[in-house]
């Protein structure tokens, strides 16, 4: 293992805030602040064992309340088999890391009486970050592309897109 990288096995939790997500959803454009916390277990990285390890998601959810009284809500679509996520040291001293987490997951919109809107991301969300520790501490993550969303039964079809997701993650 290399100093400055976490321990294989290890298992990392991490709050989360992201205020003013800009997101349509079935056209309607509005703002939300997402709140919540993701787990990671970190894995041996074969495309590269000396300087990075892989991230494996373990556990993530977050929320937002709407302005009209729904509730918005992230959660992990399932295990993480393929742990595309990876932490990489590019600089030992002082430690320089990059991060590249990728999430599928399920976003569910609920409005008052209405049936509850489920829906799962066309393709896995991005989050990019420069970081000089981990795990962080209140470090911003920026999304690498917008997020569409799709109804399961119907995945040709964009019902809502998440436009960014600046997400402070951990010492919150």
């Amino acid at each position: 293992m290399t100093p400055g990288l976490p321990p294989i096995g290890a298992e990392i939790p991490c709050s989360r805030l992201a205020v003013n997500v800009p997101m349509q959803i079935e056209g309607t454009l509005l703002t939300a602040d997402f709140r919540g916390g993701i787990k990671h277990r970190v894995d041996v990285n074969p495309d590269n064992p000396t300087d990075s390890v892989r991230l494996r998601t373990v556990g993530h959810r977050m929320s937002a309340e709407l302005p009209d009284g729904g509730t918005l809500t992230i959660e992990q679509n399932d295990v993480d088999t393929d742990a595309p996520s990876t932490l990489t040291l590019t600089q030992k001293f002082p430690p320089a890391y990059e991060l590249r987490e990728v999430t599928s997951f399920t976003l569910v919109v609920e409005r008052g009486e209405e049936e509850p809107l489920i829906l799962v991301t066309k393709q896995p969300m991005v989050l990019l970050a420069k970081l000089t520790q981990f795990p962080p501490r209140g470090d911003l993550y920026q999304l690498e592309k917008p997020v569409e969303l799709v109804h399961p039964d119907d995945p040709a079809k964009v019902m809502a897109v998440i436009e960014k997701f600046p997400v402070k993650v951990g010492g919150l």
